[in-house]
């Protein structure tokens, strides 16, 4: 019996090891199986998704259909600046409806119920997703550059002579566009970087500045934006005068018909395309069909309102034209030469209280040039140059116009045949403080190159007041020299970024215009993408009309109101002022030779 009982402890003892070995082995295997059931549950339901919105690295590609917006009712060419009655209202900057955003809930069109909570991507995420990579200095900031065929650039300036009807533009497209260069007499200049250059040459300026852009790319899917280089105004420059509308819109409609056959364009339908045009904004708007009409119907196209487009004055009451600096005569290769300009302007001696340089308007009732020139002429602390017709008038004489406004304190800027003149900045560069007498000179224009806090760097002075034959000189005199030096200091400051430096060069710790407007279109052009993506508007119930109030925008603002300025952009108008628009589309080759002086 005692021998039995010692047999079967031994085999308990053994069959217990055996059975915790099982049960370890068990219970392993058992976690083993559920960690794996749990990381295939994931695979199936979130792995298949991510198959499903990349493939192989690259982001699904969906359709934007640029949107067809109607021509505005109203507008006017130059001699009589528009209003802005039946202006047509397109949709604020935000995601076209062919493109789903996913603040509404719509459904892309490759999505079904059961992804029904995909994310939604767009085209342009790799650009957008560039501004993360820090270790790239030019991450968020890549321009891509259309070739066009020669006919939309080049071609034009080997037919120079077709440029202007009156002016040798062949002279003025030397040096990259900069024009021959200046001799320094008299000490008014220095003695390099400065040249002839014409008023309507930021077309091919711009164009070979883009050419040193750091940040050029051939990848146009991580571009910030893509630029188009089509030599805008110098093409209607060639038909204004003497042809019919076919030929106005034939450059136009080529250039849109090229576009948007590109793929670049249809990420995003061509808002985040940018052209030149260095001429007034209503030379590419023209009223209608008809042949005595002005200007062409660039900006008025479907596709050239998608676009940013560049001009030396835009328009108040449109969206899609922003204004950039008039080419000026000085164009630096290096900093030193600005550092060097800026000290010389801050240590002249300046003997005139105020200048003006130009000429009566006679033909314009509302025009207060007359009186100005009559206060000018009657007053001891004033210099007046008169301007004449021709290129050997005093105001197309560089020496002259730069000499008056280095000896004087302001100088005067009202109207001319449009809102804008280049004098305002070449007095900037002169370190003359301007006096504006119309907000559409420059307080609604160049707000990506000037403050606007206006009374930091000009003087207003509202063109009734002139009417009512309020002192100039008085108004100015009231002034402290305390307060001039400080407003000459802030004007002197603005000088590089209304100045085009020399295209054959860079300059290294100073932006110029262009680097300026390029910033600008790029944020621009990356806030719309943003504002697509999130799925919201940039302005609540913005109105196109408005434009010039929301460019006076604080940052994050997003409605506008009532503004002391609302009566110089009055949409009445009296049937006097229609006869006079009417008067001066016919007959508007005047303006050429006048027109910003």
């Amino acid at each position: 019996m005692r021998v039995a009982l010692e047999l079967m402890k031994k085999v308990f003892l053994k069959n217990q090891k055996t059975i915790l070995c099982f049960l370890a082995v068990l219970s392993v295997s058992l976690w083993i199986f559920l960690l794996y059931s749990h990381f295939l549950i994931l695979r199936s339901s979130s792995g298949k998704d991510l198959v499903n919105l990349l493939d192989n690295g690259q982001f699904v590609n969906i359709s934007f259909t640029p949107t067809h917006v109607s021509t505005p009712a109203h507008d006017t060419p130059p001699s009589h600046l528009p209003s802005p009655d039946n202006l047509s209202t397109p949709a604020p900057e935000t995601a076209p409806s062919t493109i789903p955003s996913p603040a509404n809930g719509s459904t892309p069109a490759h999505s079904s119920k059961r992804d029904t909570f995909k994310p939604v991507t767009y085209p342009f995420m790799r650009a957008l997703r560039t501004v993360e990579n820090k270790s790239d200095p030019c991450g968020g900031r890549y321009i891509y550059v259309h070739d066009l065929p020669s006919r939309f650039n080049e071609d034009m300036l080997k037919d120079c002579k077709s440029l202007s009807l009156w002016t040798d533009m062949c002279k003025f497209i030397t040096n990259s566009g900069l024009g021959p260069p200046l001799e320094n007499v008299e000490g008014v200049f220095s003695d390099i970087g400065w040249y002839a250059t014409n008023q309507f040459a930021v077309d091919v300026i711009f164009s070979n500045r883009m050419k040193q852009y750091k940040c050029l790319t051939n990848d146009s899917s991580i571009a910030a934006a893509i630029f188009v280089p089509f030599y805008a105004g110098f093409d209607i420059a060639r038909y204004l005068w003497g042809y019919n509308i076919s030929m106005r819109d034939a450059s136009s409609l080529d250039l849109v018909d090229w576009l948007m056959k590109r793929p670049e364009w249809g990420i995003m339908g061509g808002k985040d395309h940018f052209l030149v045009a260095g001429r007034i904004a209503w030379d590419f708007r023209r009223l209608s069909d008809e042949e005595t009409d002005w200007g062409n119907k660039l900006f008025l196209l479907p596709a050239g309102r998608n676009m940013s487009m560049l001009v030396i004055e835009s328009s108040p009451w449109h969206s899609n034209d922003f204004a950039i600096p008039y080419p000026t005569y000085f164009h630096p290769a290096k900093d030193a030469e600005v550092f060097t300009w800026q000290d010389r302007m801050r240590n002249l001696e300046r003997k005139w209280l105020f200048s003006f340089a130009g000429a009566p308007r006679p033909n314009k009732p509302e025009s207060i040039r007359s009186q100005i020139i009559n206060q000018c002429k009657n007053c001891t602390v004033c210099k007046f140059l008169e301007c004449g017709l021709g290129e050997k008038s005093n105001c197309h004489s560089p020496r002259s116009i730069m000499q008056m406004f280095q000896s004087s304190s302001f100088c005067l800027q009202p109207q001319g045949d449009s809102y804008t003149r280049r004098s305002a900045f070449d007095s900037i560069l002169a370190g003359c403080v301007p006096v504006f007498f119309h907000p559409g000179t420059a307080y609604i224009q160049y707000t990506w190159h000037l403050p606007k806090n206006y009374t930091t760097y000009s003087v207003f002075i509202p063109e009734d007041d002139i009417r009512r034959n309020v002192s100039i000189e008085e108004r100015l005199s009231q002034i402290s020299p305390e307060q001039v030096k400080i407003m000459r200091e802030t004007v002197i400051s603005l000088i590089p970024r209304i100045i085009y430096a020399d295209p054959r060069s860079k300059l290294e710790t100073i932006e110029d215009a262009f680097d300026v407007a390029v910033k600008a279109v790029i944020d621009r052009i990356t806030r719309l993408r943003k504002n697509i993506v999130e799925g919201h508007t940039e302005y609540d119930n913005f109105r196109e009309e408005y434009s010039w109030k929301y460019v006076l925008l604080d940052e994050g603002q997003r409605k506008v109101g009532a503004h002391e300025w609302d009566p110089f952009f009055s949409f009445q108008k009296d049937k006097q002022k229609d006869d006079e628009s009417s008067e001066a589309a016919k007959n508007p080759r005047k303006n050429e030779r006048r027109d910003q002086l």
